[in-house]
């Protein structure tokens, strides 16, 4: 395991897009894992910019999104599809075909699970998976249970995760109750790892994944037996390492 400190959510966000460029450059036809939420969002930024420069295509990228929230239409300005155009597709030259979410609107959520696990597999799972790190150790929406989630499922979020998602929305009853996720197999199947971690908030989750005990009580704790993971955080976020 790797561990960069970066002075702030800047420098982080930098050192992370550098990561992904250089997947992308090294190989481009790669297939890389997205995340959503506010921390990769600088990221984001940088390769939109890089790309603008000349300096980087993802014409050949094939990519895989983490979650999707139950009920968002595509085009919910909520909705994780809609965050990625936002963000990131809608600026580069990524094929359309090439993007790949789950459906929230899928009127069989067990089908669709299963659908897109496939799809994962089908893609030889990604390259290069980024993942951010909820506060109570929660990678994808995998959220702190009594086991290690194996292939995409539903899953109920806790209040914990509505609660920090409530920000997003008009207020915490309009956060969506649940979502479907990447498990925690699927997601190891990655063969590199990138965690991005920013803000004091972040401190205590970033410990326990990194010193901590591997334990579903702390779904992050896994990636101490991953063979290739980075993780990149702020001063703050890093601020609980011994």
């Amino acid at each position: 395991m790797r561990i960069y400190c970066e002075k702030d959510y800047n420098a982080m966000s930098r050192r992370a897009a550098a990561v992904i460029a250089a997947q992308v450059v090294s190989k481009p036809e790669c297939v890389l894992g997205l995340a959503t939420g506010s921390t990769p969002i600088g990221a984001y930024q940088q390769l939109v910019e890089w790309y603008k420069q000349g300096d980087l295509s993802f014409a050949g990228v094939r990519s895989v999104n983490l979650d999707e929230y139950v009920g968002l239409a595509p085009t919910h300005d909520q909705s994780y599809r809609w965050f990625m155009q936002h963000n990131l597709f809608d600026h580069v030259d990524i094929k359309p075909e090439n993007t790949n979410v789950p459906s929230g609107l899928a009127a069989d959520a067990a089908a669709e699970c299963a659908r897109y696990e496939d799809v994962v597999k089908a893609l030889g799972y990604a390259d290069l998976q980024l993942l951010g790190l909820g506060r109570n150790g929660h990678i994808g929406f995998n959220e702190p249970c009594d086991n290690f989630p194996v292939a995409t499922h539903l899953v109920d979020l806790t209040q914990s995760t509505i609660e920090a998602n409530a920000r997003f929305f008009a207020s915490a009853d309009d956060v969506p109750k649940q979502a479907l996720t990447m498990g925690i197999g699927t997601i190891m199947h990655a063969r590199s790892i990138l965690v991005v971690a920013s803000g004091a908030d972040k401190a205590d989750a970033v410990r326990k994944t990194v010193q901590g005990p591997v334990t579903p009580d702390v779904p992050a704790s896994i990636l101490q037996l991953h063979p290739n993971v980075t993780i990149i955080g702020d001063e703050a976020a890093l601020s609980g390492l011994r």
